[in-house]
């Protein structure tokens, strides 16, 4: 089995109404959590690593285990590149074996993000590689990526065909009111904002900053045409509090293969909960 693009996942999940969860995955005990669950729950998924995650992991590392994980469970993968802002560097990625793209060109005026996005893909269309781009700016921090309030923005519905037609991705993120961070209050999803970007395009359209946000508004969001929603930050809390517990009733412990097990747990609980939020278990 092997890695793919997630061009046709998004497009079946668009056509089905469901959506297909992306957990962002850090070492082996995040990938095989996340691969095994769905595989159980017979749900698509999508393995997502930001700069700092395959900084940390290891390019090579990062894709043979997801690679290995796809033979194990016999079923394609698609591993994916979350956030990331040079091209050199997505690139070099591809050739690896990644075939999904997120090129982050937000931080930028409009134009200078078409010019940038648009050279993304011409280079990964070329390698049946999907890209994902976004429109629009979340706050809120993303690994080494932080985004003040003040300078987020939302998505204009008004630019969404035009910004699809000259730059040719696949999926487009939307910016609605969601961010990178658990949230101080209940957030606002700008619902109609979303139903007007709809109206402008069939590519379908990607929910970041996902955790936090109440089930009942993002299955209003993937009513709305949402198919694709990251989740991140729930899943670090989970397998971070689950290891501070156990060394709390454990102090003395010092093998991984005890202290993880509890994390694993923690986060499968995640898992489920996002793939049943999602309503993509038996979509695959």
């Amino acid at each position: 089995m092997y890695l793919i693009p997630t061009r046709e996942m998004l497009k079946k999940a668009q056509r089905e109404g469901y959506a297909v969860p992306a957990f962002n995955i850090h070492n082996l005990e995040t990938i095989q959590v996340v691969t095994e669950t769905a595989a159980r729950l017979n749900s698509p998924v999508i393995l997502a690593g930001t700069p700092g995650t395959f900084t940390y992991a290891g390019v090579g590392y990062l894709v043979a285990l997801c690679r290995q994980a796809a033979q194990k469970l016999k079923r394609p993968l698609a591993l994916h590149l979350d956030h990331h802002e040079e091209l050199a560097d997505i690139k070099h990625k591809v050739c690896a074996g990644v075939r999904s793209v997120m090129i982050d060109a937000s931080h930028g005026p409009f134009e200078q993000n078409i010019t940038t996005v648009a050279a993304a893909v011409r280079f990964c269309h070329r390698y049946e590689v999907s890209v994902e781009a976004e429109l629009g700016r979340l706050g809120g921090q993303e690994d080494d990526l932080q985004v003040a309030e003040k300078e987020s923005f939302f998505t204009d519905p008004h630019s969404v065909a035009g910004y699809i037609a000259r730059t040719g991705i696949d999926s487009l993120a939307v910016a609605i009111g969601s961010a990178h961070c658990l949230y101080d209050g209940e957030p606002q999803l700008d619902f109609e904002r979303l139903a007007q970007i709809r109206s402008q395009t069939e590519t379908p359209l990607v929910l970041h900053g996902a955790s936090g946000i109440p089930d009942v508004m993002v299955r209003r969001a993937i009513a709305n045409g949402i198919c694709k929603v990251n989740v991140a930050t729930e899943l670090k809390i989970a397998f971070a509090d689950a290891v501070k517990t156990y060394f709390i009733a454990h102090p003395q412990a010092n093998d991984p293969r005890h202290y993880l097990q509890p994390a694993k747990e923690a986060m499968q609980r995640v898992v489920e909960e996002k793939i049943i939020m999602c309503g993509s278990a038996d979509k695959l």
